[in-house]
């Protein structure tokens, strides 16, 4: 009788740990991150529940796009997101990053994601860069958009390349939409490598 008390209070404390520690962060969306934006958001002028992040250290036929639930520490979606074709360094899996019009190559930073428009790709939202790396998107037209090329589930591939935007699938497009046209506060969506 005994042992089954202990093993009964064990493993309720073991839930209770884990349920306090919040949601799966996965392994390509580390907690610092998470963390690092909800200080970022403070005070400031941005949807204070909602979250875009990419992580462009994880391979392009993986899940790296996240929208993440701050308040309930949780992903709401994940995807496939491209990167653009000047990233690529040829005959290696680093990526680079660039601010500069005509690099083609994405780059990391925050971004607050604006309002959407229907341009070359239908329906796509513009992102204003927030840091030093990125504050040329504007001028660049890096805009978060989908196109067909890009896939919905994850493989040993990698994507199709962009021009340097990030970029969708049609049907993740659409459920990120969802998320950002409910918002009456703009969101923040965090690139980082």
């Amino acid at each position: 009788m005994m042992k089954k008390m202990i093993f009964l209070f064990l493993f309720i404390v073991s839930c209770a740990k884990f349920e306090s520690q919040g949601t799966p962060v996965s392994e390509s969306l580390p907690k610092e991150k998470v963390l690092e934006i909800k200080n970022f958001l403070k005070d400031k002028n941005y949807n204070q529940d909602l979250a875009v992040f990419i992580n462009f250290r994880t391979p392009s036929g993986k899940y790296r796009y996240f929208v993440y639930d701050l308040k309930n520490n949780k992903i709401l979606q994940k995807a496939i997101v491209s990167h653009g074709s000047g990233s690529v360094i040829r005959n290696s899996d680093v990526l680079a990053f660039s601010n500069t019009e005509g690099s083609y190559q994405s780059s990391l930073g925050k971004y607050e994601i604006l309002q959407s428009y229907n341009g070359k790709f239908g329906k796509a939202y513009r992102m204003n860069g927030l840091d030093a790396s990125n504050s040329r998107a504007m001028e660049r037209a890096i805009v978060l958009h989908s196109l067909d090329c890009v896939p919905d589930n994850e493989s040993s591939s990698p994507a199709c390349l962009s021009l340097g935007c990030p970029m969708l699938s049609i049907k993740a497009f659409h459920e990120t939409a969802k998320h950002l046209d409910q918002s009456k506060k703009p969101v923040i969506l965090y690139a980082f490598y």
